[in-house]
Order: C-alpha cells, then structure tokens, then sequence
C-alpha cells in the first residue's frame, strides 16, 4: 500500500498551542495520512512554553500503538513532530484501554479530545463497544473540566450526532496546589464499519430555519460548586443572586455542592439551558484566605467576584449564539468527518446568523461563498477558526462556507 504524502503543518498558525496538535493527530489517526507539524506550540511562550507537553505525549503514544504509527519526535520539549499512522481504527483489536499520563496535572480531558476521533470510528463487524479509561487531571488550567464534557459536550454529541457516550468520573484530580491524580471512565459504541456520522438532531434547535435564542429562551441553569466547605453557603447565595439577575425566567438547580479539600481549589460551573441547548462557563481558581477564621469579608468578596463574573459571562454565552465559544470549537472535527452540511453559529449578527442557517438546506453551493483553506477560516475564536484549517488540511473534501458558519463534512467512514 502506497502511503500518501506527508502533510506539514505549521505550530505558529492561529492560536498557535496544543489544540492544533491533538487534533491534527486525532484525524491524521482518522485518515491514515502522515502528518509533521513544526514549531509544535510556538506561540506558547513564558510560563507555559512551546514544545509537546505531557497531554499530548500521552495520547499520541496511544495513537502510535493503535495505529502501528512510525513517530519522530514524540517527548516533551520536542518542538518538531512527525506522526505517520501505518493501521486505520478497523484495524484496532483492544477494546479494553487505559491511559495513564505521566504528569497527574495532564488534563484527562484533552486526552480524551485526541484519541476519541479515531476510537469513534474503531468499529467491529460484532459491533463490540470500547472501555476507556483515562488517568490524570479533571480540573486543569486551560482546560475543559470533566463537569464541562459530561454536562455541556458530550450531551451536545449525542443530540447532535447520536454519539452516545458513558462516563463516570471515578477520582478528581487537580493541577493547582498539591497535585491529585484523577481518572474518568468512558463506554461507548463506535461507529459500524462503512458507517458515516451524520448530524441527527432538530436542525432548527441549532438556528437551521429558526430564530436565534435569547436570555428568555433559558428555563434552566445547573450549577457545580466544588470549594472549600466554608465557602459553600456563602457562594451558592451569590450565584442564585447573579444568576437569577441575569437570568430572571430560569430555575437555578444546584447539582453538585462538593468540598474540595484546599483553599487552592475552587471550581465553579454554570450550565444554562434552553431545550437542547446547552452553554457552559466555569471559574477556576484559588483563595488563600478561605480557611481563616477572620476572613469573612475575603469570602464574601470572593464569592461575589466569582458570582458577577460567572453569570456575566454566561449570559455573553447564551446571547452569541446557539452554542458557547468553547462548544464551538470542540465540535469542529466532528462537523469535518461527518457527511453533509451542519452549523453550530455564533457571531453578533443575528439576523445574518438566521439567513445563514436557512441556507443548511439550499442544494445549490453557488449560493454559498466558499473559504479559503490556505489559513485560520472563517469567524469564531482562535481556537475555532484554526481547527477548521487543521481539518481542511487533514481532510482536504471538507468545505467550509460563509466565514464557517457551514460545514460540508468529508463523510468519513472505514
């Protein structure tokens, strides 16, 4: 078999960090297509470095033995990778995987992000399902946390594209203070072979022919508080505060109240919904004064700093769009394999958001303006609008049309 040439991709290009890496080697796993990227994380400079981190390492050394790959580069630091799967995800015969960073404050999350594409499509004609298992942070810096993929990702997945993904967070583990290693279990079916992901949700939900939500539309808000116990009833009055200011036709439900055993762990996560839509922001942080018994004016202080910021934050979420700015971004390699067009939109114009929509269902591509793929495409954060270039360069059939806001998919299937 003739291998296909290899793919180079520049580190520096768009937001410049890790997330163009795993997903790069996520859907060069996908497509059995060598990849090299140089300067890997170059603008990742200061305090948090350039070069692979621990994360990343970690899945990219599952990603080689699953796929036989022949890997150049592969160790923390490095600054140049090559990745050159040699086996598609048919061809996986473990079902059973466990994954264990080496650093506990590698995040569990990003892991999952890197080696869940080609895991997706590791079906098997006895249509068996995948046990994963993967070891390291849950509440990590620059990082989405396991209450952000349980509560606002994964159930998008399954809505949207009838993913279906169990988890269990069987230990939380942290970045901040005195590490803690965590560990989150996950069981799903990947997809039959010869079988594409396509977009089964209410096209309309998701803007397609319909109006944009509002703050109105939003019934509920789900709420995590994972800090200091002396913290709990102090913030839980000033989230529902917040909250309900911003969000005065929604019920505050408070999901999860946990102690999380030192002042420097406080997490905070807010999930307002409206239907199936879902948007997420959380707070991620440390207080040093959280245990003192003269500290209630810290608290209190803190407690509404975290509070204002979190239900101001939201509410910017839920009137951008029908999906939050890290959804977006996270839904965009499933949007590239899938087959067909799909839309999450997000943007200040909310009338062009609406007729861009209407046009999901148009036959005629000549009525939608096709991106360039020779850099970052379209609108969004730089998160986004970067992945959207790493998967047009993976998967060269996908099309991205009016600044990216629709997707037609390379409709993948092994």
């Amino acid at each position: 078999m003739t291998q296909p040439p290899v793919i180079t991709l520049d580190g520096r290009t768009g937001e410049g960090g890790g997330q163009l890496v795993r997903i790069a080697c996520a859907l060069a796993a996908v497509a059995t297509q060598p990849v090299r990227i140089t300067h890997v994380r170059g603008k990742r400079g200061g305090q948090r470095g350039g070069g692979l981190k621990s994360q990343h390492v970690t899945a990219i050394e599952y990603l080689k033995k699953a796929t036989g790959a022949h890997v150049e580069g592969l160790f923390v630091g490095s600054d140049t990778l090559l990745f050159s799967p040699q086996s598609p995800p048919t061809s996986l015969t473990s079902r059973n995987i466990k994954i264990t960073a080496d650093s506990p404050a590698a995040s569990t999350l990003l892991i999952f992000q890197a080696v869940f594409p080609f895991l997706l499509f590791a079906g098997n004609d006895k249509g068996e399902p995948i046990r994963l298992e993967i070891s390291g942070g849950t509440n990590v810096s620059f990082s989405l946390s396991y209450e952000y993929l349980d509560e606002v990702l994964l159930p998008t997945l399954e809505d949207a594209f009838g993913i279906v993904v169990e988890r269990k967070l069987l230990a939380r583990g942290w970045s901040s203070g005195k590490q803690q290693r965590g560990a989150v279990k996950f069981v799903f079916t990947p997809l039959k072979p010869g079988e594409t992901l396509k977009f089964q949700g209410d096209a309309a939900a998701y803007g397609g022919g319909g109006s944009q939500p509002t703050v109105r539309d939003v019934t509920a808000i789900d709420v995590s508080i994972i800090v200091p116990a002396q913290l709990h009833e102090e913030l839980a009055e000033e989230l529902e505060d917040a909250l309900l200011g911003m969000f005065d036709n929604a019920e505050v439900n408070f999901k999860k109240i946990e102690d999380s055993g030192a002042d420097s762990r406080i997490y905070v996560f807010a999930v307002a919904r409206a239907g199936k839509l879902r948007w997420g922001r959380d707070w991620l942080g440390a207080s040093q004064n959280a245990k003192s018994k003269n500290s209630n004016r810290s608290k209190a202080g803190l407690s509404k700093t975290i509070s204002r910021q979190l239900a101001n934050d939201l509410y910017e979420e839920v009137t951008a769009g029908v999906v939050d700015e890290y959804l977006q971004d996270q839904l965009v390699v499933f949007q590239a394999l899938a087959e067909g067009r799909t839309s999450f939109p997000r943007g200040e114009d909310r009338n062009r958001l609406e007729r861009a929509m209407e046009r999901l269902q148009l036959d005629d591509e000549e009525d939608l303006r096709k991106e360039k793929t020779d850099g970052p495409i379209g609108e969004g954060s730089d998160h986004t609008t970067t992945v959207r270039w790493v998967a047009s360069q993976l998967l060269p059939s996908v099309a991205w049309y009016d600044r990216g806001i629709v997707c037609e998919g390379a409709g993948i299937k092994q």
